[in-house]
């Protein structure tokens, strides 16, 4: 069976990229470079490979989320081709995010949209993040809260606020990612809101937002009078 190697010089991913550059290749193709090998059982090449695993999740984006168990499923995917996507996708979303650094202030929910927007959109489960802010709203630490369906049992008041009490943070926001997409709030997103800014407010920590990422959008719960 030919493989790549027997085409057309010109039509090599690898040549083509260095001769026309990387946007003059398929979705195709560039997956082709980063697994760099086909499959020798099927007799599959790179690019071959490369359309199986576009037809098998329907795209790169969901392919980005796609789980190591889910990667290693398809034929000719072993833990090195799947360390490797991974790796790339990761990167790919770490370039994306608006930086957020310690001593930043916050001033809206579109800049906490930038920064957590790649990095959320593709969790396949919920994860709830906690900014913690000084007195003038400049960040002092991230924390993750939980990781799974949002329920109050996971999202608890005590595990909330023992780091906020640790690092004398005078207000905190949250930060939240919906896995079907849709970034609108439910009766539980609304309850564990409520029961966390009470639970601020007895302690003189401001709740300043609550923000649902969603993969094309967000929902800020204090822009909706919410909080």
């Amino acid at each position: 069976m030919p493989t790549i190697k027997d085409w057309p010089e010109d039509e090599r991913p690898r040549e083509k990229l260095l001769q026309r550059g990387p946007e003059a290749l398929s979705d195709t193709e560039l997956l082709a470079l980063v697994l760099r090998s086909g499959d020798a059982t099927s007799g599959n090449s790179a690019i071959d490979q490369g359309r199986v695993l576009i037809q098998r999740f329907g795209g790169l984006r969901d392919l980005a989320g796609a789980t190591v168990t889910e990667l290693r499923s398809i034929k000719g995917i072993g833990p090195a081709k799947a360390a490797e996507l991974q790796a790339v996708f990761e990167l790919a979303r770490r370039f994306g995010r608006s930086p957020l650094r310690p001593g930043d202030r916050y001033t809206t929910p579109q800049a906490v949209f930038a920064h957590f927007h790649e990095r959320l959109r593709d969790h396949k489960r919920e994860r709830f993040i906690a900014l913690l802010l000084d007195s003038k709203n400049r960040l002092l630490r991230e924390v993750g809260i939980s990781e799974g369906s949002l329920t109050a049992s996971i999202v608890h008041p005590r595990e909330v606020f023992a780091p906020v009490v640790r690092e004398s943070a005078a207000a905190v926001l949250f930060v939240h990612n919906h896995p079907s997409g849709d970034p609108a709030p439910s009766r539980e997103d609304l309850d564990i809101t409520l029961r966390l800014k009470e639970a601020g407010e007895l302690m003189g920590v401001r709740v300043l937002d609550h923000i649902i990422i969603g993969s094309e959008g967000y929902v800020s719960l204090a822009d909706r009078g919410l909080l």
